[in-house]
């Protein structure tokens, strides 16, 4: 498959178990990236790669609009029903893909993408697609998992990942995160963390791996338990392997004409 045909594949599967998961509905974990982009209420949002809509009703509350733009559109038809299910009107959504987006310039105030950037290939592309269409002293704003300075550890993990969701390309380090953004001609970005908690079985039936391969990721756990080799802190709490992605919140500013 090209790879957004794996992506729609993927997350048509999930449209539903990823939307009801925990830790995506997080009431707290979303208004921490509302509050770390500062949105008031003449904003302008736009959500790259949006999903269920989640962080799109959430900016709602707050800002005069927000848009929300996905691949998928089993996700797109989920952030309906969610605006419907909040009566939140001021929102707008469309299937599209990302690079290029189907925007003029500067069209919003505040760019944000949340648990996305793993699966793009080129993530540079998209970044320099969401400054395009930031207005100039707007906000760009990117959330993901982080995978571990670790190398062999970042390895291990991404190739669970992969196994679990072959939508996933590769967790950025946090260097590597904070390096895309003078990359793309923006400041260095402020940053905020969060852990991002879960357990396994419960993580396996929201994925879609190949059957043959569920018993490699319950093995990859399992040694993890004793050495900690996919860098999430994996522990053992009664019968449940639990364990914590590690999320960062990078937000910067589209600098002012000179």
């Amino acid at each position: 498959m090209e790879h957004r045909d794996l992506i729609v594949d993927q997350f048509t599967k999930q449209a539903i178990p990823f939307s009801t998961a925990p830790g995506i509905q997080d009431r707290d974990a979303l208004a921490l990236l509302v509050e770390a982009t500062r949105a008031g209420g003449g904003d302008t949002v736009l959500d790259v790669a949006c999903g269920p809509g989640l962080v799109v009703c959430a900016f709602a509350a707050t800002v005069r609009h927000a848009t929300g733009i996905d691949l998928t559109p089993a996700m797109i038809e989920r952030a309906r029903a969610l605006a419907v299910e909040e009566r939140v009107g001021n929102v707008t959504w469309q299937v599209g893909d990302v690079v290029p987006l189907p925007f003029a310039n500067a069209s919003f105030s505040i760019v944000v993408s949340r648990f996305a950037f793993h699966h793009f290939p080129d993530p540079s592309r998209v970044l320099a697609e969401m400054k395009r269409v930031c207005r100039p002293g707007g906000t760009v704003a990117v959330v993901d998992v982080v995978a571990s300075a670790d190398a062999a550890k970042a390895r291990a993990f991404n190739r669970m990942e992969r196994l679990r969701d072959p939508s996933h390309v590769r967790a950025l380090t946090l260097a590597e995160i904070e390096a895309l953004f003078p990359a793309a001609d923006l400041p260095g970005p402020r940053l905020t963390f969060y852990r991002l908690e879960s357990e396994l079985e419960g993580l396996l039936t929201r994925s879609f791996p190949d059957p043959g391969d569920v018993a490699e990721i319950r093995r990859m756990f399992d040694d993890a338990l004793a050495d900690d080799g996919l860098g999430l802190g994996t522990r053992r709490k009664g019968d449940t392997i639990r364990f914590a992605y590690p999320v960062a919140i990078a937000v910067s500013s589209k600098p002012e004409p000179a």
